[in-house]
This record gives structure tokens, sequence and C-alpha cells, in this order.
């Protein structure tokens, strides 16, 4: 009996103890049929050191309806539990919240009694998201104390613009959709990513694009125009209300993965900014909070690489070069490492932000790219370019996958990328390798995209108490 009193193991006070604690032995994965010609999946990797089936999927749990296009997903419950302000600290890491971009359904999977084991048991239909909330599209998963946290990218009607998209919550225990979050959105129009620091009281969230500016590909005329989403939004969180926007420039397009310091003490955190349509450079902002305002500051910058047009798709031929396309960040515990995806030149990096206002270049990596296509140090082939991205809680390792979007993916590279997930080694002092007996590949018509790590990540968890 008093076991179920106790807080899951897997929730940490601090991101120091977290980061002491045993490494993981599975991945999540979620895999996508890009032309909706097959149910999307889950599927379990085995990334046990020593395992006998190290690197391979183990288990897969197969949705029952086509179309879903599995994007991003996350954990019912996490160290946010052990919130002193409210909290369900007795709740366990169990379910996995796993929403369909286009479907607008959400699936929740059970990962007890064992991963291997992991099945279905609620799905929420799209019509209980429009009628509780009037939002389409959901997006980012995050635990809270009171509850899930949900982003959404479109609003109502058919197409999702039918009013602004935004944020609404789940109950953690019985997963009943409770209503949207924000009293107040002020000027808040667009939405993508969102996070927060809990004893700072802040939300930080991101804008992306509208549904038509996304799901039937990149809208060439609304990019160079300058439609796409760049803002910043604060927002006080127990309040539920915007309290603050940064206009990071219109040619900064796409401002899409937030980042805070994992240190609850702390106050600044990463963006990712996608392309600059003045020079194609892809960027990296860091905000902080001074004298009770936010403010955002350009900190890192990737530059184009030239091309042959031949080896570019239509949208790049004019310019002769690859832009990076950052289009994921990850963030260490100990808040030293910023890891960028450059998903189309094919290249991650790792930054040393030990100093948040001056990123230092420190490692890199290529596989894959628009016009490089670097192979895989294995040998094997590797479509797409560094994508979704997944650090361990010691810092050792990070994974990542290869695929965008669906229709991005065509439309960038040509064609569906055959799923794959891969992983790189860190050196403590810095620097890191992709290792290549690490390579897993995913069924045919499927491409692979977000991660999750067995008892937590370095983009799932809040932590509410400093380390020590």
């Amino acid at each position: 009996m008093f076991d179920s009193l106790r807080p899951d193991p897997s929730f940490y006070a601090t991101p120091r103890l977290a980061m002491q604690a045993p490494a993981e032995n599975f991945a999540y994965t979620l895999m996508l049929s890009p032309d909706g010609s097959q149910p999307d999946a889950l599927a379990v990797v085995d990334v046990a050191p020593g395992s006998a089936s190290h690197g391979r999927v183990v288990h897969k749990v197969v949705m029952p309806y086509r179309g879903d296009e599995f994007h991003h997903f996350g954990w019912n419950a996490c160290s946010s539990m052990l919130s002193p302000l409210s909290g369900h600290p007795f709740t366990e890491r169990r379910y996995l919240v796993i929403p369909g971009i286009r479907s607008s359904r959400i699936y929740i999977v059970d990962t007890k009694p064992h991963p291997t084991q992991a099945k279905i048991v609620k799905i929420i239909e799209p019509e209980e998201l429009f009628r509780k909330t009037g939002y389409s599209r959901p997006h980012t998963t995050h635990c809270g104390p009171e509850g899930i946290y949900i982003s959404t990218l479109g609003g109502g009607g058919v197409d999702g613009t039918d009013g602004p998209p935004g944020l609404f919550l789940m109950d953690c225990e019985n997963f009943e959709i409770l209503g949207r979050y924000e009293m107040d959105r002020g000027p808040q129009r667009m939405s993508y990513d969102f996070w927060w620091n809990i004893p700072q009281n802040y939300m930080v969230s991101s804008e992306w694009g509208l549904p038509p500016q996304f799901e039937n590909g990149i809208v060439p005329e609304d990019l160079l125009a300058n439609r796409y989403g760049h803002h910043l939004h604060f927002w006080d969180l127990r309040g539920r209300k915007h309290i603050q926007s940064i206009d990071i420039g219109a040619n900064h397009q796409m401002a899409l993965e937030v980042r805070p310091a994992h240190e609850p003490t702390k106050e600044y955190g990463f963006l990712g900014v996608v392309v600059d349509t003045t020079n194609l450079e892809g960027s990296i902002w860091t905000w902080y909070r001074e004298g009770g305002q936010f403010h955002a500051r350009k900190t890192a910058v990737i530059p184009p690489e030239p091309a042959d047009a031949a080896l570019l798709p239509d949208l790049l031929k004019p310019f002769g070069a690859v832009p990076p396309l950052v289009t994921d960040i990850d963030l260490s515990l100990d808040d030293r490492f910023l890891y960028v995806a450059c998903w189309g030149t094919g290249e991650l990096r790792q930054y040393d932000v030990s100093d948040p206002m001056a990123p230092r270049l420190a490692g890199s990596v290529h596989v894959g790219g628009i016009a490089r296509r670097t192979p895989h140090p294995s040998g094997k082939s590797f479509a797409g370019g560094p994508q979704m991205l997944e650090i361990s809680r010691d810092g050792k390792r990070v994974y990542f996958t290869n695929s965008l979007y669906s229709t991005w993916d065509t439309q960038f590279y040509g064609a569906a990328l055959p799923g794959a997930q891969v992983m790189a080694r860190v050196d403590e002092a810095g620097g890191f390798a992709l290792d290549k007996d690490f390579f897993v590949g995913f069924d045919e018509g499927y491409s692979a995209h977000q991660i999750r790590l067995e008892g937590g990540d370095c983009s799932t968890d809040s932590y509410c108490f400093p380390s020590v």
C-alpha cells in the first residue's frame, strides 16, 4: 500500500540529481506514414548498452487509424510533479500522450508493465478536442504540476484558421480535456512550441505558421513576404495571462523550439530560428529577464552553404545555396551544451553555452543534407538531415532522427524520407562523434520523428528545486 504513496523514482527534484540517475534502456520513437497508406506507429528501440538487441526496434504500437501524422509527443507526468506549489507527486511517469498533427486525434499509450508491452489505452477523438477547446492540430506536449499542457497549431474550422491556435490542458490521470489555457492571450495569433520555469512563474511560447502555411509544404510567397511567425511570447504561468511579446524581426522566419535553462534559478533560455530571409542564415537567440522585463538577443548565426543548383530543389535553385534550416535545438541538463539541428545542410552542431550570451561552437558532425548527402559512418545512406534531437540525462548520448514533416520532406529532399535514428557520443570536455554501430532503420514506408527516453530526457522534464 505504501509503495503507491512514494513519488515515481524517475522524478528528480533537481537537474543534477537527474544527471546522476540510471541511464535509459529504451527509446520511444514516432513512426509516420508520409502518404497515409499505413497507420502511424510508436516504435520501442532497445538502447541498453550490451543488450543483444541494442539499436533495434523491439516493439511497435500500431494505431487503428490512418492519416494522423505523428509529430511531437510527451509523458503524462515528470519531475514537475514535485513542485511544492501544487501537483500530483504520486502520479507515475507511465503514459505517453501522442497527438496526430493532421487528424487532431490523441492517443494515450501505457508503457507499463514493460516498454515491450506498451499498448493503447485511450483514444481522444478530434470532435472532443474541437468541442472543448475550439483548437485543432495538437503539437507540443508537456507535463506540468496541474496536468498535461498541449499546444496547437490550428484554431477552428476546416483549415484551422477560425480563431487563433493556443494551449489546452488535460487531466494527467484520467486524460479528460479540461479546456483552454489562456485567460488573456494578448496579441498571440500563431503558436508552436512552449516551455516554462515553474518556480519563476513564467512560460514562453513561439510561432511557426497557420495550417495553410505548412500542411501542404512551405508557401514560398509567404516566406519571402515574411508572413511566418517571428515572435516570442511570455506568460504569467499560474495566472494564464500573456504579459509580453518580443518581435525578433520579420526577416527571422519561423521561431520554433524554445529551451529554457534547466536550473530553475536561471532566468534565460534559447530559441532556434529556421531562416533569415535576407541571407538564408539560421540563428540562435538567447532570451533573459532583467529588471522585470524579458529581452532577446541573437547570439549565434549559421551561414548557408553554396551548392550547385543541379543538386537543389526548385525552391532553392535561384539562391545557389542550402540554408542550414534550424529545425530543432536541445539543451543538456547541466545547461552547458546546446545542440542545433541543421536539417538543410545535414549538420548537427554543439555549442558550449556556459556563457549563454556568447555560445561557442564546440563540435560538429555531418550526416545527410540536401546537397552533401553525407553517409552515416556505418556506410549506410542517411536521407534528410539531423532533425528531432534528444539528449540522455547524463549528457553522454545524443539521439536524433531525420524527418521534419511529410510535405516538407518531399519539397526539400524530393521524396519521403525512410526513417532513421542514430546516436552521437559526447566527450566530457566537449566535442562529439557519431556512433558507427548505432543505426536504427524502420519499416518500409515509414519516416521517423520525435524521440522520448525511458525515465525522462532533456526536453521532457521541468525541475522545481535548485541543484546543490
